[in-house]
């Protein structure tokens, strides 16, 4: 990586140098794809020799350049080094770094440093981009007291403010601080995502999820990501994004193909408009929760709770508890006696952190379920 400058260059002559840095990078790219297809798919016998030439396979998909955009979109300097921040990770032939994975954590200052918080950068350069190459620069310097330190991107703003035609774009270029702390959330962290129309709320749910690819690959490659929609033309419209981020193995369907998968039904018939504006009507909620609540009966068993190779035994009474308090968060029935009152209501939220542990906020219960 080039050494972070004590000054700033010339406009012209950095430009150029940028543009020369991209040309390697593409290059690299280029190097790493052909080595990957030069590779022997021997895994030792036939089943495992599939496997292998399978992944491999995928592995040189995932490497192909894309010549309509730029394989970064910002650098960042520090003190000491220069991380070009891009789409994917892209090394020379000593394995050094050219472009540095937008969702690596050395990644995430050009994300989020500013002024006050500058993260340990010295300045943050946007690139303007047409047709793949690189058009201008921007610089923004960060708590370093040098002159040209501006509050606001030119850059970032135009491209945001871009309008928005065709299947959706990603948006790795422009994530805000905010959106950037929901991406980057614990894989135990449930989330949901509300806004207004045109917010972002797709664009971020999918860079999440390719977040979660590089941050967890090897614990979701064996349950698989799938993103479901209302319809086949939305996810046509969303279907580019991960595959333009390097992430092509996960699966896109409808809430009515998952349906069919799962259980083998298919739609017969298609409500008439009366009939689905009074499914669509807030009272239907109330009919289905009473459906709903009226198939649950009390516990009369011990529950096993089957994680990998291990089973976990929970007694009947407090899988009786856990009903109990269920029945409470939905239709407000006193709790379970052995909680605690605090002023005029009671309120215990079940919240399972691993197999066999079990905590409350307001009981606050414990308990190690004996294995089997």
């Amino acid at each position: 990586m080039p050494a972070a400058p004590t000054h700033p260059p010339d406009p012209q002559a950095d430009l150029a140098a940028e543009q020369a840095h991209l040309a390697r990078a593409r290059d690299e790219l280029t190097r790493m794809r052909e080595h990957t297809l030069s590779l022997t798919a021997d895994g030792g016998d036939a089943l495992a020799g599939e496997a292998l030439a399978q992944t491999l396979w995928l592995r040189a998909k995932a490497l192909q350049d894309d010549p309509g955009t730029t394989l970064f979109f910002g650098r960042l300097d520090t003190a000491e080094d220069a991380l070009y921040i891009g789409r994917r990770h892209v090394s020379d032939a000593d394995g050094d770094p050219v472009v540095v994975d937008w969702r690596a954590g050395v990644s995430t200052p050009f994300y989020r440093a500013t002024p006050t918080d500058p993260m340990g950068v010295q300045r943050r350069r946007r690139f303007g981009v047409e047709d793949g190459q690189i058009t201008a620069l921007e610089d923004e310097w960060l708590g370093t007291g040098e002159p040209g330190e501006s509050s606001g991107s030119g850059i970032l703003a135009r491209e945001i403010e871009r309008p928005r035609i065709g299947p959706m774009r990603d948006i790795v270029a422009t994530i805000q601080p905010e959106q950037d702390e929901i991406v980057r959330a614990d894989v135990a962290t449930t989330l949901c995502v509300q806004g207004a129309p045109g917010t972002g709320k797709t664009a971020v749910g999918l860079h999440r999820a390719a977040w979660l690819l590089y941050a967890y690959r090897a614990r979701l490659a064996r349950s698989g990501v799938l993103v479901v929609g209302p319809n086949r033309a939305f996810l046509e419209h969303v279907g580019a994004v991960l595959p333009s981020l390097g992430e092509i193995t996960v699966r896109h369907t409808t809430v009515e193909e998952l349906v069919a998968d799962a259980t083998g039904a298919t739609v017969r018939s298609t409500d008439s408009t009366e009939v689905a504006r009074l499914k669509g009507e807030a009272r239907m909620a109330e009919v289905l929760r009473a459906a709903l609540w009226g198939q649950v009966s009390s516990p009369t068993e011990a529950l096993v709770v089957p994680r990998g190779s291990r089973r976990w035994r929970v007694p009947a009474y407090q899988v009786q508890e856990m009903v109990e308090e269920l029945r409470t968060r939905a239709w407000g029935m006193p709790p379970p006696a052995h909680c605690s009152t605090s002023g005029s209501r009671t309120r215990s939220w079940w919240r399972w952190s691993a197999p066999g542990t079990r905590r409350t906020t307001g009981c606050r219960t414990a308990w190690p379920g004996p294995r089997r």
